[in-house]
Order: C-alpha cells, then structure tokens, then sequence
C-alpha cells in the first residue's frame, strides 16, 4: 500500500490540545508547512478538530490533529471541550501546547496526567518564544520526566527539532501482525470473499486489501475464491483460510479440521487489541433476556442496503440463536453512544477504519458501564458452534473458552 493511500487508522494519530489561544493551530500549520487551520487571536477559533496525514520520520505515516481548547466555557465550548477531550482518550501520543506567556495551569497539567494515566508518550511544546524576553521561566511547574521543547510557529524557530523528536517518540518496536505470524514463508493462504450486493463495486474492502499486504509481507502467498470456488482451491493445500465472517457457517463445513480457519473480523479484533475482551463478551449471549436492548456499531459509514450483514443479518441471527425478542439499536462512523447503560450486549466490527486508540476507548467505556462488548467474526463463529475452532491459530485466546 502506497504511504499516500495509508489509510487514517493504520497512521499514528497525535493529538494537539492545550488551552485556548495557545498557538495549536498555527503550531500545526507550521509543522505541516500548510495553511491548514483557522488561526486568530479570538479565543474558540477551532471549534472542530483539524487533521492532516503525513509522514515524520523515522515514524513513518501519521495523523496530526488539531483539537479546541480544554478550557472553553459556556453551553458550546462545553461541547467542544468534549469533543477534544474524546480526541485526547483516542490517540497514540500528544503535543501539550503551553504559551510561553503564560504558567501552566491545571488544565495543561490535567492533560499531561490523562495521558501519563494511559502511558501515553507526549511532549510539553513551549509556543510563541518569539513573543518573550529569554528562557521559559515555569519548566520547574512540569513534569520532571516531561520532554520540554520551545518554539515558535511565526518564525518556525524550533519547528524542525520537534518534527524530530516527534519522530523519535514514535519510532522502535516493529509493527504488529496481521495474519503473517500465523503461516510458514512459502506457505498459501486461501481468502474467502463474496461478492454480493454488499461488496463494494470494483474494488476490495480495507479489510482485504490490508490483510493480503501482510500476508504478502510474510512472504505468503494468497489465493483468494468466493466462497462457491473454495472447495477448488483447497486443492492447493493451504496452511490458513480467512473469510468473510457472514459466510462463516458454510465455509466451516467445506474446508476440512486440519486447515486452520478464522476470519478478517477476528483477525483485527487481535490487531486492535480487543480479541480477548470479545470473545469474553460474546459469552453475554446466553444471557440475554426478552426486551435487552443490543448496539450494533460500526467504525464506518458506508451506505448499507438489504442483506447488511450489520442492519439486518446479525439481528436476525442473534435473534434466531437466542429465541428472544430483543431491540436493536446502531451506530456508525464516530457516532459511539456515551451512556451505554441500556444494553445488553454491544456487538462491534472488526474496526479497520478506527486506530487501536480509538478501539480501546470504545472498550474501556464499555468496560467501565459494565456492558460486554464482542465484535462480528467472534459472535457469528459463536453462533455457528465453530468459535473454538477459529481461534485455534490463537491457543492462549482459546483457553478462554
């Protein structure tokens, strides 16, 4: 995949926040050499977050997001105040934008502890030192681990160091797998994928797309039938199939016990982190009574039509498997209830479109309301009876069962 076509959820997304008219628009608009961001010396000007994709190196591709100030008031800015306080639990580390005028005060050190709370990497960025007489007089009032750097978005005046350690803060670690992890080099990986009414015309879905990059960067190679071409192409004698988790059930009964399956949905909900809090959630089924109320939630806004596997075949394979009359409700895009307190059981895609940050914050909220969440692949292998099997590639998840 080419670095301009990466995708929003595969890029590192670091937050910008601070108080209001501390510079992190036009800090933004310096790092990113672009007249991005609204910048005025009225206090509230963003009102909505901003982002932009590029790429710092040695990081790589990331996502700079420009968000409101944490201390707005009033009816609106309390709104906005929550929208950048969403954005500040998402993240993957942060710039915390302090005017070199100015004390830090408890807003910029309440953003500082949210994120050493996650263990979140961030730097504390002194703006506009073009507009004081010599050093930063209140460093000792941070954070002693805190990385402190001073600069000016007017003259650009350190703006190249921090692109640097912006770089540095996210570098290390190799990036975690997909499937590629889960074969032999050399071996062939079967894809099962239908292309129904759902399918998106002329192209495959992110999903796909990511996972045969993996596989190919495992040295795999990939082979990918609908599912009516699947029992042909076993003949290969594949080390794994992937589906498609609504063709589960029929694709458990053609390929044969020895041949690992599992499917894209379970496959990012480890890439998220979340594997192992779905497949405890999706024990919630047996419990649910007439009445429950169950959210359905997707991280992207794609236009549904009939036969969506999300709007209708889950709710009538779920009210199928559990004999109840149960409410259904939706959400889609970035649209995640805040008070989840009225279901049951939250039933969330495999999230290609949303980062890992975003993902843990969707279950550490379910989490903290007490409301258990799994995720499309691991419930429809659960209703099939084959979810023992589809995490036989994952034997410490199994173990769970």
């Amino acid at each position: 995949m080419a670095l301009s076509g990466t995708p929003s959820s595969a890029r590192k997304h670091i937050g910008i926040f601070g108080r209001r008219n501390a510079g992190k628009s036009s800090l933004l608009n310096a790092i990113a050499s672009q007249d991005l961001a609204v910048v005025s010396p009225v206090k509230g000007t963003t009102t909505d977050a901003v982002s932009k994709a590029m790429e710092i190196l040695p990081a790589g591709p990331v996502l700079l997001i420009d968000t409101p100030g944490l201390d707005d008031d009033g009816i609106i800015g309390s709104e906005r105040v929550k929208r950048a306080r969403k954005a500040l639990s998402t993240v993957d580390a942060a710039l915390v934008v302090i005017d070199a005028a100015t004390a830090p005060d408890e807003t910029d050190l309440g953003i500082i502890m949210s994120l050493k709370d996650r263990s979140l990497p961030y730097i504390v960025v002194i703006n506009k030192i073009d507009a004081i007489d010599g050093e930063y007089s209140y460093r000792t009032q941070l954070p002693s681990d805190a990385k402190i750097l001073a600069v000016s978005s007017v003259t650009k005046a350190g703006i190249d160091e921090l692109k640097t350690e912006i770089g540095r803060m996210l570098a290390g670690g190799e990036e975690k797998p997909l499937a590629r992890d889960l074969f032999n080099p050399g071996d062939t990986v079967v894809l099962v994928i239908p292309i129904d009414q759902s399918a998106p015309k002329g192209r495959l879905i992110l999903p796909q797309q990511q996972t045969i990059r993996d596989i190919l960067d495992g040295n795999g190679s990939v082979m990918m039938v609908k599912e009516d071409g699947l029992e042909k192409a076993l003949a290969v004698n594949p080390s794994l199939v992937i589906t498609d988790s609504q063709v589960f059930g029929l694709v458990s009964r053609i390929v044969p016990d020895s041949i690992p399956l599992t499917s894209f949905s379970i496959l990012f909900a480890r890439y998220k982190g979340g594997l192992e809090c779905a497949v405890r959630g999706v024990k919630a089924v047996e419990s649910l009574k007439d009445g429950d109320r169950v959210l359905i939630s997707e991280g992207c806004t794609h236009h549904r039509q009939c036969g969506d596997i999300g709007r209708d075949k889950i709710p009538l394979w779920l009210s199928k498997r559990t004999g109840k009359k149960l409410s259904f409700d939706f959400s889609s895009g970035m649209g995640f209830p805040e008070d989840l307190s009225q279901y049951s059981l939250i039933v969330h895609c495999g999230g290609c479109m949303l980062t890992e940050g975003e993902m843990g914050a969707r279950r550490r909220e379910a989490e903290a309301q007490g409301i258990p969440m799994t995720n499309y692949g691991i419930l429809i292998a659960y209703i099939n009876g084959i979810l023992s099997r589809s995490l036989s590639v994952f034997p410490d998840i199994q173990r769970l069962l």
